[in-house]
């Protein structure tokens, strides 16, 4: 893997060594090149937070950045085995900011508070298929409800590993695999993975197993995993999802239960605690409510990696889960398509989440609660089909910690090869 900062034609220029030699996989007939594609995406994101205590250590963080992000996977070999190779390269570049607003994670930021120029990595997986099982190894980006990677900011955070898939039977998908580094979002280099709970305490590596069966024609899914956070904790997962038709409507329920253990060395003390959680959900054209329940029992938070998303839980929003030691949540949501009244490609959002009960490092019975909007819309036809525009606020307010209101743009633009 590379890890250099650098400016856009360097970036360019790595991404353009790895294309030659990486061009998703899952091709049946065709070939190493045959089956190649290549993605970029420009996304163009600015980034306010205004911060409403009196005593905070900035009144703001308000970044605009530029990114790249380059993806190109191989087709496989012809062979009862097929080998290929998957690529990725991403640069980002400041255009605008300030020691006094730094902060956002969409740049990395110097010792003396100022936000770098830019930034960049670059990475290659080696992969190999047999059947509908496929073999992982390098730079990767998880996406397993255990450990799901954080694409929040300007560019994607990435673990290095080795990662399992297999599907032989139909409904069936068999997962494992190994994690040992971690490059953040706002990074160029990789180091060694950790909890939320404790990012100082790291651990030599992530491990975990899964099993997923969809039936009842693609409605229902049924899963169970197990992982670990090496000498850190481990943590059990079970997952029902379900969708049912009833007249004009579709009702869904997503169950997830988790149990958290400490683990080998217990480098952050003993972990206790059960995380469940119900988001049920009611869609009917182009509306669909959501009602999101969860609860956090036992000494410690819900465990996770450090810097990963939050995305399996019931109630996770776009700056908190609701996820410390002891902590009740709930959430109302309602989504709208505008497809449905004839405008394509334009989405909006609202929920409301509360949770209370919170055990923090500031004490106990915390209490919180974020209220979410937004809106987007995608270009569908022309030159710039695909084109994405995205605006969405946050209001935050903590008793444990700071308030805050928050403001996101976000344009995406994706081009495939």
């Amino acid at each position: 893997m590379i890890h250099t900062p650098c400016t856009l034609s360097r970036a360019v220029a790595a991404a353009s060594l790895i294309l030659g030699a990486s061009l998703p996989a899952w091709a049946e007939d065709g070939g190493f090149f045959e089956d190649a594609k290549t993605d970029l995406l420009l996304r163009n994101y600015y980034f306010n937070r205004d911060f409403r205590d009196p005593g905070a250590a900035k009144s703001k963080v308000d970044e605009w950045a530029q990114g790249f992000i380059l993806k190109f996977a191989s087709g496989y070999t012809p062979g009862v085995v097929g080998f290929g190779l998957d690529g990725i390269a991403m640069f980002g570049m400041k255009l605008d900011s300030s020691r006094d607003v730094s902060g956002s994670e969409l740049l990395p930021v110097h010792d003396d508070g100022r936000a770098a120029d830019d930034y960049g990595r670059a990475g290659v997986a080696a992969k190999m298929r047999i059947s509908a099982t496929e073999l992982k190894v390098g730079e990767l980006l998880p996406d397993i409800p255990l450990l799901r990677y954080d694409d929040g900011r300007l560019l994607p955070q990435t673990f290095r590993g080795a990662m399992l898939d297999s599907r032989e039977i139909e409904g069936l998908s068999l997962q494992a695999g190994q994690y040992r580094e971690v490059s953040l979002r706002n990074s160029s280099d990789m180091q060694d993975l950790s909890a939320w709970a404790a990012p100082g305490v790291t651990s030599d590596g992530f491990n975990y197993a899964g099993a997923e069966y969809r039936f009842n024609e693609q409605r229902t899914l049924v899963g169970v995993w197990h992982s670990q956070l090496e000498d850190i904790y481990q943590q059990s997962y079970f997952n029902l999802l379900h969708k049912q038709p009833v007249g004009d409507w579709v009702l869904g329920a997503n169950l997830g239960y988790f149990i958290d253990k400490d683990n080998g060395q217990a480098r952050i003390g003993d972990i206790q605690s059960r995380t469940g959680y119900a988001l049920l959900s009611a869609a009917t054209g182009g509306h669909t409510l959501y009602l999101g329940l969860q609860k956090v029992s036992g000494d410690s938070q819900w465990m996770s990696v450090y810097g990963s998303s939050g995305r399996t839980l019931g109630n996770d929003m776009f700056n908190g889960n609701f996820s410390n030691a002891d902590e009740r949540s709930w959430q109302v949501r309602y989504d709208y398509n505008f497809a449905a009244m004839g405008i394509p490609g334009l989405l909006a959002m609202v929920r409301y989440g509360h949770g209370e009960n919170a055990t923090t490092a500031a004490g106990s019975n915390g209490k919180e609660w974020e209220r979410d909007t937004e809106v987007g819309y995608t270009i569908q036809s022309g030159t710039f089909q695909r084109l994405s525009i995205r605006v969405n606020n946050a209001t935050n307010r903590r008793s444990f910690n700071s308030d805050f209101d928050q403001t996101r743009l976000i344009v995406s633009y994706p081009l495939s090869f």
